[in-house]
């Protein structure tokens, strides 16, 4: 699509992209402000076409922030971190010169082993370092276009262990509490573009129903490995009080920790999901 043609198509905002086939910065938009239901329908509209959206110079409130994830859908509240005070929806993202680990240093999907998987991530971030701190994304959908046909129809129809107790086990050392574990399948269709997506990921899938454990392993080794392309990924980099919001289903993303002892922060909110179908 021409850079005129996407002006044309969106009337509330400009798109610049940031790769080829996935990710746009959006400009002339003010977040904070109340958002019309033309602009809200054209930000649904642009996460679909693009996964990753990006916006600067946005100082927003915590009400704007959950006002912009609503747009999307109800907002999810996460099921290991608490909420902030007065708003359990947004989560508090910090890092500094006394950090021991920062979370999401794996490619991973928010809270994949939920039984309804988060559709969506929003990333505000009103402190940064002055280099670094990227986050990379990648695209699932353009991951799976790259599979081979048997290799499509081989995936087709196995369903996968998310399983969120060793990774917040090994953060909390709360090895006593029990966290989400569930079965979603290796390929899922999305539902709102409803396009073929692969829902694995390094961080929370274990095992593949219904393989031998060595067949089950090299399959994931196999798709973690092919996830892995460069073709596939863009990174996102940080300025004060920009916001990212991506599609939680058909990206998978990681946060880069190059910038310690420096101070990076801000807030998340979550918008829930549904449960996947294949």
């Amino acid at each position: 699509m021409s850079k005129s043609s996407e002006k044309k198509k969106y009337q509330s905002f400009s798109v610049k992209r940031l790769t080829p086939y996935m990710g746009a910065e959006l400009s002339d938009i003010d977040l904070e402000q109340a958002i019309g239901d033309e602009a809200a329908e054209e930000l649904r509209s642009a996460l679909t076409q693009y996964q990753v959206l990006g916006f600067r110079n946005q100082e927003i409130s915590h009400e704007a922030h959950k006002t912009m994830g609503k747009i999307y859908g109800p907002l999810a509240i996460h099921f290991a971190v608490p909420g902030i005070e007065e708003h359990p929806e947004i989560v508090a993202i910090h890092a500094d010169a006394d950090s021991k680990y920062v979370a999401g240093e794996n490619w991973h999907a928010d809270l994949s082993a939920s039984d309804e998987p988060p559709l969506g991530s929003i990333l505000y971030l009103h402190t940064v370092p002055e280099t670094g701190g990227d986050t990379c994304f990648c695209s699932m959908t353009k991951a799976y276009d790259a599979l081979s046909d048997k290799m499509k129809d081989y995936l087709d129809g196995l369903y996968a262990m998310h399983d969120s107790n060793p990774v917040y086990h090994r953060l909390f050392k709360d090895y006593d509490k029990r966290y989400p574990a569930t079965i979603h399948p290796v390929i899922a269709r999305h539902p709102r573009s409803g396009k073929k997506f692969i829902f694995v990921n390094s961080s929370n899938t274990t095992y593949i129903e219904g393989l031998p454990k060595e067949e089950s392993d090299a399959i994931l080794n196999f798709l973690f490995d092919h996830i892995k392309n460069p073709n596939f990924q863009m990174r996102f980099t940080w300025e004060p009080h920009s916001i990212v919001m991506w599609d939680n289903l058909a990206v998978q993303h990681l946060a880069v920790w190059d910038y310690f002892p420096n101070v990076r922060s801000g807030f998340r909110v979550t918008v829930a999901g549904e449960k996947l179908s294949a």
